[in-house]
């Protein structure tokens, strides 16, 4: 009898390992089953799309070539020690002018900010110039901008001890010429 509770033992993981190997095969050829059954779905989604007659794309209508667009040329001046508010009272005479006209107002102005702004569009006529082509002095101010730059904080002392705040502004101008349309 022991002999024959021994050829049992011996015989039960024998038979297990082969069943517990069978489980994780059964998975696999199931998922590999699953893999080729999408793909052939998959395939017949494709065959029958092609079987389908779909109405031939019409050909988009030529459309007429714009003129190139005129080229813009830009030039910015950053950390002005101006303020914005009083840049933009001379930036918004400047704007739309030809260069000509806007250098001699800017010549003759009396404001502190016309001086920066007349150097940043002779600027954009050099620019113009050297790196577009284009005549410089036949250019009009399409767009110009004064955007606030960081303002310089100081303190400047008063009676009985006291500090006041000073705020020393600074402006970012920006300015984009384009050619006179004849």
């Amino acid at each position: 009898m022991a002999d024959e509770k021994k050829d049992k033992k011996a015989s039960k993981p024998a038979a297990k390992k082969p069943a517990a190997k069978k489980a994780p095969a059964k998975k696999a050829a199931a998922k590999k089953d699953s893999k080729a059954k999408s793909k052939e779905k998959k395939a017949e989604g494709k065959k029958e799309s092609k079987g389908k007659k779909e109405p031939a794309k019409k050909a988009a209508p030529k459309k007429a070539k714009k003129p190139a667009a005129p080229p813009v040329v830009k030039a910015k001046a950053r950390y002005v020690r101006i303020a914005p508010r009083k840049a933009r009272l001379i930036a918004d005479q400047v704007r739309g002018m030809h260069i000509e006209q806007a250098r001699a107002l800017l010549e003759f102005s009396p404001r502190g900010a016309a001086h920066p702004i007349q150097k940043l569009i002779n600027s954009a006529a050099a620019n113009a110039e050297n790196n577009h082509d284009l005549i410089g002095d036949e250019m009009r101010v399409s767009s110009i901008t004064v955007d606030e730059g960081p303002t310089l904080r100081r303190f400047r002392p008063r009676a009985m001890g006291r500090a006041t705040p000073i705020n020393k502004r600074t402006s970012h101008i920006a300015v984009a010429l384009t050619p006179v349309e004849d």
